[in-house]
């Protein structure tokens, strides 16, 4: 964070000082009770209805506390803690969020999609950081509550910011754009997930569109010109610059010519009557997808395509995507559980599909969560594209899990069909399947510790 005396704070929010020093610099910004308080030098704001902990305050000071409490409450604070009254705590939060944001002119970029979104953010990061300090997001964590720290991390020292959007209902989007104020955003693609808080594909894509009100009016919008979903936001409402990426549609940037070669994916980059050979570490046409979108929006930072093309080149794939590992009597286990959702399903397959060629292929496929009421009928739709492939055998495990393994029968499968409610006797049934010609995909939700310790198993014998 970039350090705040509490006088300028106090003038900015229009508040009124009820105990402690404001000749201090505040190093730190949280919501009470929504963060934890770690450090010292830190502005919280409270709550009117949050029960504040003076103790624990007062120990981490000097601290300074916003809040429209009544101020008989607010005057029990200790001698360390510096209280400031204010009419509103949201409209605080929310002045002090555009305040804080608007001290930094710096390229900052948003993400949203079904998939991708982390790859691609982790992919931005890796070219922008060779010459920059980047302020980003943390791995897949993109939960609306963890905007504020993300946003006070950037600095002075900031060059540029990437932030993924997390979706678990509508407005989720629009309430983190409103705090990172994104100059350049990106749409992955928009498949089907969250359908419990979207009540509906339909509100899905519209929770999505959130990002294009989100971006500023002169900034640039990113997307995949060869998602159906995505051609059905509201483009027309977007006041900036639209960039297009493909492989099979027109697009300003379009990949062809895809290879699976030495653990990536080797393809010709087409932008206007310029090309460009890229290479990009990781397996599959979504892939290339993710490594264009990078490309895209470091151009758009100010950076070079022969820069970013240089350093895709020694991108780190993430682990539990798609990771390939040798595990027992040289079998091949591709591990997926980072994420579970037809989308993502869908691309596993179709990398499978070329690199599983003469191969031997074992599906395990656990439950997709965030459904909501169409919880069968995207289970059921797998269970139809797995039928149509060469599959040895499938392994389902869950609940939801067992309309896969239902459909795939009913339309036919040749694979061999099991179903488990958990990962109990998984490996049993496997260890006499396993060889050098096999490949295990397993494929579940984070959320699935059993799984993903099962994948770690996998791996390891």
């Amino acid at each position: 964070m970039q350090n705040i005396r509490v006088t300028v704070v106090r003038k900015l929010l229009q508040g009124d000082l009820v105990s402690g020093s404001e000749q201090w610099l505040i190093k730190h910004a949280i919501y009470y009770n929504r963060h934890d308080l770690t450090q010292k030098n830190t502005l919280m704001f409270v709550n009117r209805s949050e029960t504040i902990n003076w103790e624990e305050i007062d120990k981490k000071g000097p601290s300074l506390v916003i809040s429209d409490k009544p101020l008989e409450e607010l005057k029990k604070a200790l001698p360390n803690t510096t209280v400031i009254r204010v009419k509103s705590t949201l409209q605080a939060y929310w002045k002090f969020i555009e305040y804080y944001r608007g001290l930094f002119d710096i390229p900052v970029v948003a993400l949203t999609g079904t998939c991708g979104k982390t790859t691609t953010k982790e992919m931005i990061k890796h070219i922008a950081s060779k010459d920059w300090n980047v302020q980003a997001s943390i791995s897949s964590k993109n939960e609306p509550r963890q905007s504020l720290p993300y946003l006070i991390g950037i600095d002075e020292t900031t060059k540029a910011a990437v932030f993924e959007l997390g979706l678990g209902n509508t407005g989720n989007i629009k309430h983190q754009c409103m705090i990172y104020r994104p100059t350049i955003g990106i749409i992955t693609n928009i498949g089907v997930h969250h359908l419990d808080g979207c009540k509906n594909l339909e509100g899905y894509i519209k929770a999505k569109s959130e990002i294009l009100e989100g971006i500023a009016e002169d900034g640039t919008l990113i997307i995949n010109a060869d998602d159906d979903n995505t051609k059905k936001i509201p483009l027309h409402t977007f006041k900036g610059k639209i960039i297009t990426i493909g492989v099979h549609s027109k697009a300003d940037y379009k990949a062809s010519n895809m290879q699976f070669i030495n653990n990536g994916m080797k393809f010709t980059l087409q932008v206007a009557k310029e090309k460009y050979s890229v290479f990009v570490p990781g397996y599959g046409e979504h892939q290339v997808y993710n490594a264009v979108a990078a490309i895209v929006a470091v151009k758009e930072m100010g950076m070079s395509i022969q820069h970013a093309i240089s350093r895709l080149k020694t991108f780190k794939p993430m682990a539990r995507h798609l990771e390939m590992s040798t595990g027992l009597k040289g079998s091949t286990i591709v591990d997926d559980t980072w994420t579970n959702n037809p989308t993502s399903v869908e691309a596993a397959l179709k990398v499978l599909d070329t690199i599983g060629k003469d191969k031997k292929i074992i599906l395990i496929l656990g439950d997709i969560k965030r459904l909501g009421l169409f919880e069968e009928k995207y289970h059921r739709e797998i269970g139809s594209m797995v039928a149509e492939r060469n599959i040895q055998m499938l392994i389902t495990i869950g609940k939801r899990a067992e309309h896969i393994a239902e459909q795939a029968k009913k339309d036919g499968t040749a694979a061999e069909v099991h179903v488990f409610k958990d990962v109990a006797g998984v490996l049993e049934l496997l260890k006499p399947k396993l060889d050098q010609d096999t490949i295990v995909l397993i494929k579940g939700p984070m959320s699935s510790r059993s799984m993903i310790e099962f994948a770690n198993h996998l791996k390891e014998i």
